[in-house]
């Protein structure tokens, strides 16, 4: 990663992360944020979790519409420096997690609290538009969400995307309830492990999958009733086996086609596949007899909602629940946190502190 020593004359300046091409970083000085505007916040970053959706930012996908150098970081938490004249419900000094997209507030599904459905311009921090690994910046307050004052920066930054993704598609979408059985793909990850500890909160059974004998008894320890190494096993078959045959009532998809076919083998007659991602790649194949015969739903989530992140910051605050770290970081380390993410050699959240 490249250190660029560049300043302003007469203006103080705050480090940044910046792209400027694909898989190239900077480490970075820009122009310190204004005094915020009246609908405002200035906000000290405190923490920055790294996510697929840096990678891909990364690597410059292809989709992507933006222009170069950007701001990395997706899912992050803060602290309040000033805000504007408009603002209510935050002081200085309040600790806040950031909605991972800039929506525009005004259209129907934002006024409804359907943020993740926002008719806007779809700009999300660190991918279309400057993100969060930076030490300051301004935002609108409308996409900050205050956290319970016994809440950590770590598990705060975490709400957004780690938790707040996987609470959206747990029980907003695939509407999962006490008694059922769930396979979570991918569960030494970091939603694989937010998706273990929600999913028993609630009272379900957890069958997870995981790539190493040494992640086993981690997820095993998160809450996990049944764990599959799919490097040894066809993971489908062993959840056959662990269901009398009878399949799961709910599939947690986040990894795409190195495991569709066998999610959708995995699922009970009128079970649920909720899939947030696809870091596998983007085209699958899928059994459209066994689509329509056993009445599956298959049911796309993208985010959530900032209820979600509220929801789960008060979970978090108030129970054992919280996210698994893998390691903590600098700014100097985020092009080897970018790599080691992208080859799975993680368990958990890679953190970044500011």
């Amino acid at each position: 990663m490249q250190t660029c020593e560049c300043t302003h004359a007469q203006q103080a300046t705050a480090r940044a992360i910046q792209l400027t091409g694909e898989r190239k970083l900077a480490l970075t000085r820009i122009d310190e944020p204004p005094p915020p505007a009246a609908d405002e916040i200035k906000v000290q970053i405190r923490i920055v979790a790294l996510n697929h959706i840096d990678v891909w930012s990364w690597r410059g996908m292809a989709f992507a519409k933006r222009d170069l150098p950007i701001i990395l970081g997706a899912e992050a938490s803060g602290e309040v420096m000033a805000v504007g004249s408009a603002v209510k419900g935050l002081d200085v000094g309040d600790i806040v997690a950031f909605y991972g997209a800039r929506t525009c507030g005004t259209c129907g599904p934002c006024r409804e609290g359907r943020d993740n459905f926002c008719e806007g311009p779809r700009s999300m921090y660190g991918f279309n538009i400057d993100g969060f690994l930076r030490e300051r910046m301004n935002i609108p307050a409308r996409l900050a969400v205050k956290a319970p004052k016994t809440l950590d920066v770590i598990s705060a930054a975490c709400a957004p995307i780690t938790f707040g993704t996987v609470e959206h598609m747990l029980f907003d979408n695939a509407k999962l309830k006490a008694g059922e059985t769930i396979l979570v793909q991918a569960g030494g990850s970091g939603i694989g492990t937010a998706a273990i500890q929600l999913a028993k909160a609630v009272g379900a059974t957890v069958i997870t999958t995981v790539g190493s004998d040494e992640k086993v008894e981690r997820v095993r320890a998160l809450g996990a009733d049944h764990v599959i190494n799919y490097r040894r096993e066809r993971f489908e078959g062993r959840v056959r086996k662990i269901t009398n045959r009878k399949g799961v009532d709910v599939v947690f998809e986040h990894v795409g086609p190195d495991t569709w076919e066998g999610s959708i083998l995995s699922l009970a007659r009128g079970g649920r596949l909720v899939t947030c991602g696809s870091t596998t790649g983007v085209a699958a194949k899928t059994n459209l007899y066994l689509l329509f015969q056993q009445q599956l739903r298959l049911i796309g989530s993208f985010g959530c909602r900032m209820e979600n992140m509220k929801n789960v910051m008060d979970r978090m605050a108030r129970t054992h629940i919280s996210p698994m770290i893998d390691s903590i970081i600098s700014l100097d380390d985020v092009e080897e946190g970018l790599r080691r993410l992208e080859e799975r050699k993680v368990f958990g959240k890679i953190i970044v502190k500011i």
